[in-house]
């Protein structure tokens, strides 16, 4: 089965104004446990998310930092090269990163967990075809996917994969799995068609490795690209 963002994303979103006052956003992620929140407009639009990082600069930047022409460490000015006129903010749309990078619920997970790989962040804000918030979906939640219990991996290997997805005999296939990881044994008939089970089972939600022990009784590599 396809796990899609709004399979495990958070509905119950807490989320500021562009004129939330600093304190209030503060006060916002203390006590909702959270180290982001999104920045949405009157008809929840999302323009921006800011987090616990775009608060601590006020700290990192504060302004006797820069008394007699003091700077700070070269790390910072690098990581955020707009620290200090972010240090300057006091509400949300100065504090806040924009555009916010944002997905769509019906987006798969591991496109959701590609995303946030790739811009370096730890949450996605979720919105609807107008771009209005409908929820966020953090690392943890992604993280969820490989708490799935052994018993239902092998379930959805065996049903839907092995039974359903691959026109050919797989009878003589079995299926183990432990701790996420799914051994494959048994045989097919030709090379190829073991290579798609065994690929086809890597994709499963939940599955942490496979270790493909599949036999075949024809090599047919040889004839690929003939």
């Amino acid at each position: 089965m396809r796990m899609t963002v709004k399979d495990v994303m958070t509905t119950e979103v807490a989320s500021v104004r562009g004129d939330t006052p600093f304190k209030d956003i503060a006060e916002t992620l203390i006590s909702g446990g959270i180290s982001a929140v999104p920045v949405v407009d009157d008809d929840r639009h999302v323009i921006g998310m800011v987090s616990e990082a775009d608060l601590l600069r006020k700290e990192e930047f504060r302004e006797q930092f820069y008394r007699e022409g003091y700077q700070p460490p070269l790390r910072a000015r690098l990581r955020h090269p707009k620290g200090r006129q972010k240090a300057a903010g006091d509400t949300a749309a100065e504090l806040m990163s924009s555009p916010a990078i944002s997905v769509s619920p019906e987006a798969s997970a591991v496109s959701a967990a590609r995303l946030m790989d790739s811009r370096d962040v730890k949450r996605l804000a979720v919105v609807d075809p107008d771009n209005r918030l409908v929820g966020i979906v953090s690392r943890r939640d992604l993280v969820k996917l490989f708490l799935r219990a052994d018993e239902d991996i092998a379930a959805e290997v065996r049903d839907d994969i092995l039974e359903r997805a691959l026109w050919v005999d797989t009878s003589h296939v079995t299926v183990e799995v432990h701790q996420g990881v799914v051994t494959l044994g048994g045989w097919m008939d030709r090379r190829s068609e073991a290579g798609i089970a065994a690929r086809m089972t890597q994709r499963v939600n939940g599955v942490v490795d496979v270790i493909d022990n599949l036999t075949w009784k024809q090599d047919d590599s040889k004839w690929e690209g003939s």
